[in-house]
């Protein structure tokens, strides 16, 4: 038995979620086209027979312009700093800029395997690839180079291969059941809060959080009720839309994806209320459960 703990790191936007419900083979982490769709630290668990490694999803390391964005990159420095190895999850189909430096400039005396993912290499052509290779390799002293597609599911399984001679314990730390360490009020909230990503724009879902405030079931039906909460009112009323009808559609998506996850009926409420400015606040930030004052 070989095990250890994987981060996974990345500018927003580059396919780090989709990365980890490939692997796991499940879907643990909500995913979006929108960048910083993660924002807290999420952990799915690869399981095989000989083999367990826990992989820590990130939100997506960017210049924070609020108090929340602050905590976010925390999460994502903080999980560097207590796993085995880094992925550094990269959008191969996208020039490297600013971003990128930002990123490989923190991993600067990390004294641990880093790897690169070359992620969406489906939009490339081979040609391009090793342009795109050969572009990072003097960048960072990687200990591998990984291309790969998390979408099409394309070269994963070479990822987990090569994982595996870098794996320094061999204690099985989960059961082999389960995928994922996160409580179950949070992958319902979330659920709700990526259908709201679906359905609106620009800022909207960056200025919304989701928590669950209350859950009852029986052997046939589960009661869900969840907080949605926004920053003023006027996204309060893009929310909840013209006669209720944009809070109807997300809570129907959601219900039907929550059933799958529970197996049985769901009855789902949503009440959306306003807290002004509270990315800027730090007992809000801390209420939704998002690390802050990690060091960096």
């Amino acid at each position: 038995m070989k095990s250890g703990f994987v981060s996974i790191i990345g500018r927003p936007n580059t396919g780090k979620s989709t990365l980890l419900n490939s692997i796991v083979k499940e879907k643990v982490a909500i995913i979006s086209e929108k960048p910083q769709t993660t924002r807290n630290l999420i952990q799915g668990i690869y399981n095989d027979e000989d083999t367990q490694i826990v992989f820590v999803d990130t939100p997506g390391i960017h210049k924070p312009v609020d108090k929340l964005g602050v905590a976010l990159n925390s999460q994502a420095y903080y999980s560097i700093n207590d796993v085995d190895i880094v992925l550094l999850v990269v959008d191969a189909s996208v020039p490297y800029g600013k971003g990128d430096k930002f990123i490989i400039d923190k991993l600067v005396d990390l004294n641990k395997p880093v790897f690169l993912v070359l992620n969406k290499i489906d939009k490339l052509t081979d040609d391009e690839l090793i342009v795109k290779i050969d572009e990072y390799k003097d960048l960072y002293e990687f200990a591998e180079v990984v291309p790969l597609s998390a979408l099409k599911n394309d070269n994963v399984d070479k990822l987990i291969k090569v994982l595996k001679n870098y794996l320094p314990d061999s204690v099985k730390y989960f059961m082999n059941g389960e995928v994922t360490t996160s409580e179950l009020d949070f992958r319902l909230s979330e659920i709700v809060r990526e259908k709201i990503f679906v359905h609106t724009e620009d800022e909207v879902p960056h200025s919304i959080s989701c928590k669950l405030i209350g859950f009852e079931e029986n052997d046939t039906l589960a009661k869900v009720y969840v907080d949605i909460i926004v920053d003023r009112d006027s996204l309060r009323k893009i929310i909840v839309g013209h006669n209720g009808n944009m809070i109807k559609i997300v809570g129907q998506e959601a219900r039907i994806e929550m059933e799958q996850i529970l197996g049985k009926k769901v009855y789902l409420e949503l009440y959306c209320k306003t807290i002004k400015k509270w990315r800027e606040k730090e007992k809000y930030i801390k209420d939704l459960g998002y690390l802050i004052n990690q060091d960096e």
